[in-house]
C-alpha cells in the first residue's frame, strides 16, 4: 500500500455507494481474490470518465467485468473490454450479460496484443489494467488507437510502492516486471506524444493525454 491504511480508509469513507449490483460484484471479487480496481481508484476513474465524457472507451484487462461496468455507469458512451484468461472470462460473460448497461459493453475474448492490432480507433479513453509486464508491448497499438486529446489511464504502476526502490530490493521473481514497469513509466513520461502525470492513487495510476 502506497499511502497509510488509515488515510485510504478515510478517503474511501467519503466515496459514494456503488449501485447494488456492482457492490455485490466487488464483494465477490474481494472474497475470490480477483484483482479489481481499488476503492480509492474507482472514484478517480469515474471522475475522469464524467469529466472527459468519452464516446468510446477501451479497457485492456476485463477480469470479471467490474471496471467495465463501473465505466459504463459513469458514461453515456460505449465500452469495449478485452480479456483472454478463461477463468476470468467465465465470470465476465455472466456479469456483463446481466449488466444494466449490457447494450453498451462489448467483451472481446483473446490475447490483448492480437486484438489491439485488429481494432479500429479512435477510442477517446483507454483504461490499461492487464498483465503488468506487457504494458510496453501494448503501447504502440494504444498510441495508434488513441486520438490527439484522448486519455490513457494506466493502473497498478507503482506496485505497492516497490517500484521506487531498486530492483534488488524486490523478490527475484518480481524483478522482470519491476524493470519493465520502470521502462514503461519512463517512456510515457518522456514521450513527446504524451503528457503524463503519475499519481499515488490505489496502487499507483498514470494519466496520459496524447498531444
Amino acid at each position: 500500500m502506497i499511502t497509510e491504511p488509515h488515510v485510504n480508509d478515510y478517503i474511501n469513507s467519503l466515496s459514494g455507494d456503488l449501485p447494488p449490483y456492482l457492490d455485490r460484484l466487488e464483494q465477490y471479487a474481494l472474497e475470490a481474490h480477483v484483482p479489481i480496481i481499488r476503492k480509492e481508484a474507482q472514484s478517480f476513474l469515474c471522475f475522469l470518465i464524467r469529466e472527459y465524457n468519452p464516446s468510446r472507451i477501451l479497457e485492456i484487462g476485463t477480469a470479471v467485468g467490474f471496471s467495465a461496468q463501473l465505466m459504463a455507469e459513469a458514461s453515456k458512451g460505449t465500452v469495449t473490454t478485452i480479456e483472454k484468461v478463461e477463468m476470468r472470462l467465465k465470470e465476465a460473460r455472466k456479469n456483463l450479460k446481466c449488466s444494466p448497461n449490457a447494450d453498451r459493453i462489448t467483451l472481446i475474448e483473446g490475447d490483448a496484443l492480437s486484438v489491439l492490432k485488429e481494432l479500429e480507433g479512435p477510442y477517446d479513453f483507454i483504461f490499461l489494467d492487464a498483465a503488468k509486464g506487457q504494458y510496453m508491448n501494448f503501447l504502440k497499438e494504444i498510441m495508434r488507437l488513441l486520438p490527439v486529446g484522448g486519455h490513457l489511464l494506466t493502473d497498478n504502476v507503482l506496485q505497492e510502492g516497490s517500484l521506487a526502490g531498486s530492483k534488488f530490493a524486490v523478490e527475484r521473481r518480481d524483478r522482470t516486471i519491476h524493470m519493465r514497469m520502470r521502462e514503461y513509466l519512463y517512456t510515457i513520461t518522456h514521450s513527446d506524444r504524451l503528457d503524463t502525470v503519475i499519481l499515488p492513487v490505489g496502487d499507483g495510476m498514470a494519466l496520459s493525454r496524447k498531444i
